[in-house]
């Protein structure tokens, strides 16, 4: 992804710092790719409180993960301040689609794109379902804007 692909940082209505630890760094020197994915749980875990008012319920378990992708765009190292920025892209019947960015500060430099589809999810039957109301309707919310395409 080049530079001038990124979405622009004020599109982003949460962000949330990560501690980069001596341990996630690789024998090179920067951040193991694997940890990556972790400071973007972490972005997510804060995002979701975040819509949800400070109500999600860990143990209840009614989103996964269908799909992550990540764009590795910088190396991280240790010492660096890094912030996860998260939004939700869209929405549609089982699913929405997030993206977040892991972002060097006070450079602000982009070091990294994910994008995930979280699905919907019925733990008991092991199926997905339709995404309830009250997520469609708390991340619209959140991020201001209708997220759901248009019907014909």
């Amino acid at each position: 992804m080049k530079p001038e692909q990124l979405p622009p940082l004020s599109l982003f209505h949460h962000h949330c710092p990560v501690q980069v630890r001596f341990n996630d760094i690789d024998i090179l020197g920067h951040l193991n790719n694997t940890v990556y994915f972790s400071f973007f749980d972490t972005g997510k875990a804060y995002y979701f409180q975040a819509v949800k008012h400070g109500t999600m319920n860990w143990r209840h378990v009614d989103t996964v993960i269908a799909n992550v992708n990540c764009a590795y765009l910088n190396p991280i190292f240790f010492g660096q301040h890094i912030e996860v920025y998260t939004r939700c892209l869209s929405v549609s019947e089982k699913s929405f689609k997030l993206q977040q960015m892991l972002v060097c500060e006070p450079e602000m430099k982009v070091m990294a794109v994910c994008e995930t589809v979280m699905v919907s999810f019925d733990p008991a039957e092991g199926v997905s379902t339709p995404l309830s109301e009250e997520w469609v309707a708390a991340l619209e919310d959140f991020e201001h804007k209708n997220l759901t395409p248009c019907k014909e």
